[in-house]
């Protein structure tokens, strides 16, 4: 072991008997560096680069509170890259949520247990393997993928990083994002990179069940619990038990389960309907919405308590329109995928339609992305995709006699088609989501599909 070159690891510790244990059980294992307050790591973080730190956030002049600690990971002495465990006796929920939204990825209690202590360090050293590896990966490489997810822009590679460490711990995590950005697959992801993916992902979409089921779905409920219930069922909470529970469209959720909810993640129970006892359970909670919840706790429709309960760990699926390196490789994903789904022979992108790809500002996102491509397999003659086939306009020529201006009402009346063909894309056909984006009923909807010829 010793002729090896063992990995760096900073041990930030005022405790001199602790950092002795930890040096004594860690020591053939990795090169250790011991600081003991925030000039000595000021020092070690000058002179070497640690890829793992471990930190007590109660160091001198105030061992007993986390001030010194906190005040070191918000003045960014330790680099965003390097993984950060926190051992401490301070158990408190407030401040080990600061530490996370500060950049730790995981925590270790007091007295320190070795063989658990290995086991965080050694999945922090990975999980830093692993994003070097993704930052010296080629942004040209059309074929990178983060555990499934497609992406070599900026914006998905700070993503990717955020992902793994809200992997790293069991905090709630809350993924914002427009519709058809993929907030499901980053829940996946988190869930399959924690100490629970052996364990069920369990997916509830919270606008798409009847108000009246909700509460059975969720929570269950015992035989006679209401009419019909002729059999003691499990809610979705109890089927989460030991992985985690994805609640999609957590802003549909009304008030009253809104409370259940709550008091189910205080408390780490479930009550059945009908039922009597509280049932223990182990999960994590993941939610995601396209709404601005912010706004719909200003509006009485979403409680403040809850929002702060599932925020611990926000993370934020961008848009297609700002992953412009990603459109042309995910296109070609696409392409590919359905290509050898459907058995076809070889197809390329033309240079109009790469040209209206790239122009395009995709409201509907990866969702309408993927549609479109699937449009394109289904329409295409010959081997070369044009913008038509993906049911966009190429670009216009230089050479072309300028188009008049349209009246008022043909403009109108093109963006009012279009809107419902966007609506359909992001509702995926669904016509009581549609409308609702659209704000119109399902009748009026039916009355703008037969207007324009526009068939599910």
């Amino acid at each position: 072991m010793k002729d090896e070159q063992l990995r760096k690891l900073l041990v930030i510790e005022d405790e001199p008997s602790v950092a002795k244990q930890l040096q004594w059980g860690l020591g053939d294992k990795y090169e250790i560096t011991v600081a003991a307050d925030a000039e000595q790591v000021s020092r070690a973080l000058v002179t070497s680069k640690f890829p793992v730190v471990t930190l007590d956030l109660g160091l001198p002049p105030f061992p007993n509170n986390p001030t010194v600690g906190l005040r070191i990971l918000e003045e960014g002495l330790i680099p965003p890259s390097t993984k950060i465990i926190v051992i401490t006796g301070n158990a408190e929920e407030e401040t080990a949520v600061r530490a996370v939204r500060l950049g730790v990825t995981d925590f270790c209690p007091k007295p320190v247990d070795l063989e658990d202590l290995e086991v965080l360090i050694n999945r922090a050293f990975r999980m830093h393997e692993i994003e070097a590896a993704s930052e010296r990966y080629p942004a040209s490489n059309a074929s990178y993928t983060f555990y499934g997810m497609l992406g070599t822009s900026p914006v998905m590679r700070k993503l990717f990083t955020k992902i793994s460490r809200a992997a790293a711990n069991d905090f709630p995590v809350l993924i914002l994002g427009e519709t058809g950005t993929g907030k499901e697959m980053i829940a996946q992801t988190v869930h399959l990179l924690s100490q629970r993916r052996e364990k069920p992902f369990v997916v509830v979409n919270c606008g798409a069940i009847p108000e009246q089921l909700l509460e059975s779905e969720l929570f269950g409920h015992e035989k006679g619990a209401f009419t019909g219930a002729y059999s003691s069922r499990k809610g979705k909470f109890e089927d989460a038990n030991g992985g985690t529970i994805f609640l999609d469209e957590i802003g549909e959720l009304p008030l009253a389960m809104q409370v259940k909810l709550l008091r189910t993640l205080q408390e780490g129970t479930v009550e059945r309907i009908g039922g009597r006892k509280p049932i223990p359970l182990s999960f994590r909670i993941i939610a995601a919405t396209n709404a601005d919840l912010k706004q719909a706790v200003a509006g009485g429709l979403f409680r403040q308590d809850l929002y702060y309960r599932l925020n611990v760990i926000p993370l934020t699926a961008p848009p297609l329109r700002d992953r412009e390196d990603d459109v042309i490789t995910l296109t070609s994903h696409f392409i590919e995928q359905e290509r050898k789904a459907l058995r076809l022979g070889r197809l390329t992108l033309s240079p109009a339609a790469l040209a209206a790809i790239k122009a395009h500002p995709w409201p509907g996102n990866v969702r309408e992305l993927k549609n479109a491509v699937r449009r394109a397999l289904a329409t295409v003659n010959g081997t070369a995709i044009q913008p038509e086939d993906l049911g966009l306009s190429g670009p216009e020529m230089g050479d072309k006699e300028t188009p008049g201006i349209d009246s008022l009402a043909e403009t109108k009346r093109r963006a009012e088609a279009e809107a419902v063909r966007q609506a359909l894309a992001l509702s995926g056909n669904n016509i009581s989501q549609a409308a609702r984006l659209l704000s119109v009923s399902r009748p009026t909807l039916h009355d703008l599909l037969k207007k324009y010829k526009i068939t599910l």
